[in-house]
């Protein structure tokens, strides 16, 4: 009996304290993005094979997300970020440098992954280091206000651009991965604009960087590439969906095509024409970037309404959470765990809809990736240990006045 206390003391402990609402959210998602990779993956299954090696990953990898949650509620990350910065900033670098080994490996154009030997899943560096990105970020502004300092002035808005602008120079070096740096990006705005920074930052920013892209382009570029380059033939196709349908908008046509014949209730579960084909008209990485596209030919948009209404409820329990934080740092991290799951709902989204150019993002608790549903759960557990350290009464009192 005393044993059987020691194991369900933390249970119920987390049942009392850890945001529940959010592990629902998160599992009712994953589980019907889990439904979704099943179908998508019924193409590559040998004859009498009922699950996908992904299925199997995913299932497994959606178990250890559950535990990593509830262990993290349980851990104060605004005091363990404090003692341990430094280690979560070389660990980043180190693990972004992995990818450089032999260990790496190039899917989709992109140096994004370490396959270790002998372990099951291969993991992405460039998702895992968000976390400490996010918690760092947070410590960094928080350490500048604590000094009596504006957010809003030139060395403070030096400080955490310049965090920033080193750890996306170090992904789009190492990785060459645009779409995850404009993820970081988003990051940044969401707990730069929570923090105070002015909008005027965000306007000359985002200016100058626009401007200083189309300077290279047409100054550096030769003139003969400059409208043939693969990054802006992404964009090009966007805006001309019949300009180059056959190959830098295949996937996009594909998917607008899956979407359209869906309807409102779709053509059924597991009845996909795109999504069970496996000659050239088939709906391409339909299991990853466009596993939307897949939940809109066979449930409908009824189907992604309601996919959509859980990953909005996950953003908004965030935000939430960090409304209620007892902490600025609690609520920067809140915030940062929301921009990034948002941003990247509405780059993939966006990208299945042919409203966006391909940037290689995946759909959050919905795509296949083991070390991305880890992580994903894993930050979320964070967001939960917030809720789980909630503001005392008497500061809660007087922030009602």
């Amino acid at each position: 009996m005393q044993l059987l206390s020691l194991l369900f003391s933390p249970i119920k402990e987390f049942w009392k304290k850890g945001d529940v609402i959010l592990l629902g959210l998160c599992l009712a998602t994953s589980t019907f993005g889990l439904a979704l990779i099943f179908s998508a993956t019924q193409y590559q299954n040998a004859p009498g094979q009922i699950l996908n090696r992904s299925v199997v990953v995913q299932a497994i990898a959606i178990v250890l997300g559950v535990i990593a949650y509830v262990l993290l509620t349980f851990v104060d990350f605004q005091l363990f970020t404090e003692k341990r910065w430094k280690l979560m900033l070389f660990g980043s670098i180190a693990l972004l440098l992995m990818i450089l080994t032999p260990w790496g490996v190039e899917r989709y154009g992109n140096r994004n992954w370490i396959q270790i030997p002998h372990f099951p899943m291969m993991l992405q560096p460039n998702e895992i280091v968000k976390i400490p990105f996010i918690l760092i970020l947070a410590l960094l502004i928080i350490k500048i206000q604590d000094r009596g300092y504006s957010i809003s002035s030139i060395p403070s808005v030096m400080q955490i651009g310049g965090f920033t602008v080193f750890t996306l120079g170090l992904i789009a070096a190492i990785c060459g991965d645009m779409g995850t740096c404009c993820v970081y990006i988003m990051i940044f705005a969401f707990m730069a604009w929570t923090a105070g920074v002015k909008l005027r930052w965000f306007v000359l920013v985002g200016g100058g960087a626009v401007l200083a892209v189309v300077i290279f382009w047409l100054f550096f570029l030769p003139e003969t590439r400059f409208w043939t380059d693969y990054r802006i033939m992404r964009f090009r196709v966007v805006f001309d969906h019949s300009l180059d349908p056959s190959n830098y908008g295949f996937q996009q046509t594909r998917s607008v095509l899956a979407i359209g014949s869906g309807k409102l209730f779709g053509q059924g579960y597991l009845k996909g024409i795109q999504t069970h084909a496996s000659n050239s008209s088939a709906l391409p990485v339909r299991d990853s970037d466009l596993i939307f596209a897949v939940c809109g030919e066979e449930l409908g948009m009824v189907g992604c309404m309601a996919l959509l209404l859980l990953l909005s409820g996950i953003v908004l329990r965030c935000i939430w959470v960090g409304r209620h934080a007892s902490s600025p740092f609690n609520a920067y991290v809140c915030m940062g765990m929301a921009g990034m799951l948002l941003s990247q709902i509405t780059f993939n989204v966006g990208m299945c809809l042919y409203v966006l150019p391909v940037m290689g993002l995946t759909l959050p608790f919905v795509s296949s990736g083991g070390s991305s549903i880890i992580t994903l759960f894993a930050a979320m557990g964070i967001v939960s240990s917030v809720k789980a350290r909630p503001m005392p009464s008497w500061l809660r009192d007087r922030s009602k006045v």
